[in-house]
């Protein structure tokens, strides 16, 4: 599943904030996707005291099957050398590169890929789903625990409850995000669009892939191998 270049990897943090200004204006936050028969999830984990990434990419057929089940049919764990120490906002330019490499080994080419990760709730607007967006140039969701930036009120407390996520830009306050309840009683994750999709569309596909945990399937199944948890899966 190659991509095309779009970019050089190695960057003074200086130049990468500005790339991420410059690209940010070519992701799409509106709906260009096709059917979807694969859904992939995506996440970085680290190894050796962070010196080695590990990406790991699990592709799922859509839609489940009969009794609600996911049925992994690729999958692919990648490791390289870190590239770029931990920075905050600049997260994309250390996970990256492993994910592609990951994406580049599988037969597989999935329609829509779930990330671990921000999408446009980024202070630049360009967090790890919507670089590998567009990277891949394929719709990507970002599925994150945490927020980054923004401001929200309380969602409501049953599952597939959402608010919004604010945040200043240069035209004023606009929305980057959902705060979803993806269960009740525990508590959100943070959606926002990666690339491809609008921000209504990338909610209502997370919630369905949601299975008895807080995680969509494709990001914790993703979880579970990068962070070998899984090691059935390995």
């Amino acid at each position: 599943m190659s991509s095309t270049p779009l970019h050089d990897w190695e960057l003074a943090p200086a130049e990468a904030i500005a790339l991420q200004r410059r690209l940010a204006g070519r992701v799409e936050r509106v709906d260009r996707l096709d059917p979807v028969r694969h859904v992939a999830g995506v996440d970085i984990g680290f190894e050796q005291g962070g010196e080695i990434t590990r990406a790991a990419v699990v592709v799922l057929a859509w839609p489940p099957a009969a009794e609600g089940d996911f049925v992994v049919v690729e999958q692919a764990v990648h490791r390289e050398p870190t590239r770029m120490p931990y920075i905050p906002g600049l997260l994309s330019f250390r996970e990256v590169p492993a994910a592609l490499a990951a994406f580049d080994t599988l037969t597989i080419r999935p329609e829509l890929v779930m990330v671990d990760g921000q999408g446009i709730a980024h202070p630049r607007r360009l967090g790890v789903a919507s670089h590998l967006g567009l990277w891949l140039d394929r719709p990507t969701i970002g599925v994150a625990k945490s927020r980054l930036v923004g401001r929200h009120g309380e969602p409501g407390t049953e599952r597939g409850d959402w608010a919004p996520l604010h945040d200043d830009g240069p035209g004023g306050e606009e929305v980057i995000g959902a705060v979803l309840r993806s269960r009740q009683g525990v508590k959100p994750v943070f959606v926002s669009p990666g690339h491809r999709l609008c921000l209504e569309t990338s909610v209502g596909w997370v919630v369905a892939c949601l299975g008895k945990t807080k995680l969509p399937e494709p990001t914790r199944l993703a979880d579970r191998l990068a962070s070998r948890r899984d090691q059935k899966r390995r």
